[in-house]
């Protein structure tokens, strides 16, 4: 008995684009899954202790981070230093626009500076605040989540590093699921949020 090939059980020949546009559709259909919860991150609202900086205009350029961190995975390190993304779970945006967002919501929920922009927004200022994260993770072996991020206030205008200090804050985790990961994280995070707009412009 002869058998009929695969393309005439479609009912009849079948184009070659044709064939590759419905192994795709097959692959798709297999892969799709539920979307992952996606978690914000938050400025603080009450922030005491804000102090002014000259000029009263301040740049806050985009955090450097690592790949691992230049994302929007949430990220659990292992005892044995192995890292790791927290499944079905993501930030709202990469994780350094993130930082960058909250940290110049921080300086303005302060009411100390006339003006606190990103790089390009047409803001002439004395200073600019660089940062990069260090760290940004879930630690399995402590059950915290771990915050920390360098900066370093800068003279626009010749480049040179005014001062530089590295803040840090470490928050428990009641089991490493998704909401619980990102809660200790906001919070670690709003700690060294409030730490930097309280040392930074005292510098200058």
């Amino acid at each position: 008995m002869n058998r009929r090939s695969s393309a005439a059980s479609f009912g009849g020949s079948v184009r070659p684009g044709a064939c590759a546009l419905l192994a795709a559709a097959f692959v798709l259909a297999g892969c799709s899954g539920p979307a992952p919860a996606t978690f914000d991150l938050s400025a603080p609202r009450e922030v005491t202790g804000a102090a002014r900086i000259g000029g009263d205009q301040l740049i806050v350029t985009e955090p450097l981070a690592l790949q691992t961190l230049d994302g929007n995975a949430i990220i659990v390190k292992g005892s044995d230093g192995s890292v790791s993304q927290l499944e079905g779970v993501q930030w709202a945006d990469r994780l350094p626009k993130l930082v960058q967002t909250r940290l110049i919501q921080t300086f303005e929920n302060g009411s100390r500076l006339g003006r606190v922009a990103r790089p390009g927004e047409g803001v002439v200022a004395n200073y600019a605040l660089g940062t990069e994260i260090r760290h940004f993770e879930i630690s399995s072996a402590s059950s915290e989540a771990v915050v920390e991020i360098s900066a370093r206030l800068i003279e626009t205008l010749s480049g040179r590093v005014v001062s530089a200090r590295l803040f840090s804050a470490r928050v428990p985790v009641n089991g490493i699921t998704g909401p619980n990961a990102a809660r200790a994280l906001d919070e670690a995070l709003s700690s060294v949020l409030l730490q930097i707009v309280r040392w930074s412009p005292a510098r200058a």
